[in-house]
């Protein structure tokens, strides 16, 4: 085992903020949640116990990003977004496992460490210049994008040629690691003229490219840009116009079919006087303008042309889930199915992701109500799509997020989604939960007063079903402790656990990187 103490940027040794010290009351039924306490300490690596028996063909390497710090010195962070970066690992081998997990170094966590405080702007923190000169320079790297921060702490994934990158919302944010001890290995440098400082923080990547959309503030759009597998330069594929304004809509992820590139167009927008000003906007860095109107475009992959722009109703979506081509009757693409987590057009989901409240949660319905949302977009030039609800909310408790499916079905027809939902009676999504799209029906695994985080679906080598692998998730428990859960696919029953020595703070996203033969 390794491990070395908590040179969190707060302190030497492991302790605990008196928030953090509330928190542990949780809902009033004695739990010690560690999901919004920062990390025990910046690494640790060693054997994990196993409880019930791990599938023998489990043979890889599962990572997940997410915020693992929120404090820096005496300055306590406001928002789940603003957390330095902490990369966790499980590695299974024959039915045995290890783990790991350790601070990304990325520029913000280094400054943080070395100052004791913020230097970087983050999500919802914005450090405070110390006199007029510090206001100079704070103008200008924000302008520059140098005072943005390159903390990347949302999504970690593999590229096409072997190299692993964790990444967020700020381009500067795209940094390498190694898989197996979790160095960070350095930025990720783009080569190329494609310039932008904000990028999606969901690129779609397989084996052979690596696409992404750059929201362009100065003339509203998003660029579409490709990057071949080995390859550090980004290519311009096509752009499309944003239809409101004055900024681009904010763009978390987007959704892709075998043959397009939809691009979504919210009413929560970009707020260029934030970011310039380093000061917080209505939503941290977005406003809400519901006069600017919700939009879908469609873009074809290959050429960069836009097929369809239509008008939606007003949607809340950070995280889609897939698309894909719906054909007519004569066997052409009629129009692009989407879906995604969606909030019913309501931004406060932005607000109710603050640290006190979720430290402060009591079991009762929190945020707001969330659903499985289905766009329908035509593709014969009608001027506008449709959002339906492709399930009944009560399906999954009226809270859904973190949804993940079979890779092999990405941009393709399919019927099942992993997320995480929620039992009533609140809507905080404290289940697993499978979701079957064709019967319309959901089933969940759920432990009382645990928290777990984004499901990932692995598949069984040669597996033909959709469903046929496993689902894995870390979760925090009740009593302060965290284990990974492993559940059949195919039923969503509980085959294995495996136990970290110590509960883990809420992640966000992961990926699979399957063992060489």
């Amino acid at each position: 085992m390794v491990g070395s103490p908590a040179r969190s940027v707060k302190a030497a040794t492991t302790t605990s903020t008196p928030v953090e010290e509330e928190a542990a009351a949780g809902d009033g039924g004695g739990t010690k949640l560690s999901a919004w306490t920062s990390v025990r300490q910046e690494r640790w690596e060693g054997e994990l116990a196993v409880e019930g028996d791990l599938p023998l063909w489990l043979n890889g390497t599962y990572l997940r990003n997410g915020p693992g710090l929120w404090d820096a010195g005496d300055v306590a962070f406001h928002h789940l977004f603003d957390g330095y970066a902490t990369l966790v690992r499980v590695s299974f081998s024959h039915g045995h496992a290890t783990g790991a997990h350790r601070q990304i170094e990325s520029d913000a966590y280094m400054a943080a460490k070395k100052h004791g405080r913020p230097v970087l702007r983050e999500f919802s923190q914005c450090p405070e210049p110390g006199n007029l000169l510090d206001r100079v320079r704070d103008a200008v790297g924000l302008l520059s994008g140098a005072a943005l921060t390159d903390n990347p702490n949302s999504t970690v994934l593999p590229l096409g040629d072997g190299r692993v990158m964790c990444l967020t919302e700020t381009t500067k944010s795209s940094i390498l690691i190694d898989p197996h001890t979790l160095d960070t290995v350095g930025k990720f440098e783009f080569t190329g003229k494609v310039g932008a400082m904000i990028q999606s923080a969901h690129p779609i990547v397989t084996e052979f490219e690596f696409l992404t959309l750059l929201p362009d503030l100065v003339r509203p759009g998003h660029l579409l840009v490709r990057m071949e597998a080995g390859s550090n330069e980004r290519k311009v594929v096509g752009r499309v116009d944003c239809r409101g304004g004055p900024t681009p809509g904010w763009m978390h992820s987007f959704a892709v079919t075998e043959k397009y590139v939809v691009v979504p167009e919210m009413q929560l927008r970009y707020s260029s006087t934030s970011l310039l000003k380093s000061e917080l906007a209505q939503f941290y860095a977005f406003h809400w303008l519901p006069a600017s109107g919700s939009y879908m475009h469609v873009m074809c992959r290959s050429t960069g042309k836009t097929v369809a722009s239509v008008e939606v109703p007003p949607f809340m979506a950070i995280h889609f889930i897939n698309a894909y081509e719906e054909v007519g009757e004569e066997g052409q693409a009629a129009e692009v199915i989407v879906d995604c987590c969606e909030h019913y057009g309501d931004p406060a989901i932005i607000e109710t992701l603050v640290l006190q409240g979720l430290r402060s949660f009591r079991g009762t319905d929190t945020l707001p109500d969330a659903r499985v949302g289905r766009f329908r977009i035509p593709l014969d030039g009608s001027p506008s799509g449709e959002l339906q609800t492709a399930l009944d909310p009560e399906e999954h408790g009226r809270g859904i997020d973190m949804c993940n499916i079979n890779r092999a079905r990405l941009g393709k027809k399919y019927r099942y989604a992993y997320a995480c939902g929620a039992r009533r009676p609140c809507n905080f999504p404290n289940t697993l939960t499978k979701i079957d799209l064709v019967l319309r029906k959901a089933m969940s695994w759920h432990e009382e007063g645990a928290l777990p985080s984004e499901p990932f679906f692995v598949a069984r080598p040669g597996a033909t079903d959709e469903d046929d692998g496993v689902v894995m998730s870390i979760v925090s428990a009740k009593d302060g402790g965290g284990f990974m859960v492993v559940l059949d696919a195919a039923t969503f029953k509980e085959i294995a656990r495996v136990r970290f020595p110590y509960g883990l703070p809420y992640g966000f996203h992961g990926c699979w990187i399957p063992a060489k033969n």
